[in-house]
């Protein structure tokens, strides 16, 4: 699995994006939203990065992101494996 996301990078079919310290607050809100579940730093991290991007995809074995939103609107479109 290593090697394909490894591949995937390559490929650039996969992307990594640098979270801001001026992105530290938006974290903590999206956190608190959905602490019933409760979200954890990546996932917050994620629903961030769809926010400024607006690239809905994404690869997950996480049944979480069929609830979270992307600004509180957008639904992910979970790539299934």
């Amino acid at each position: 699995m290593q090697k394909q996301v490894g591949q995937l990078l390559l490929d650039k079919l996969l992307m990594v994006d640098e979270i801001q310290e001026s992105d530290y607050s938006r974290l903590l809100q999206v956190m608190e939203q959905y602490r019933d579940r409760p979200m954890d730093l990546a996932d917050a991290t994620l629903v961030l990065v769809a926010e400024k991007t607006g690239d809905r995809q994404i690869l997950t074995l996480d049944s979480d992101f069929l609830f979270y939103r992307i600004g509180n609107q957008e639904t992910f479109d979970v790539i299934q494996v």
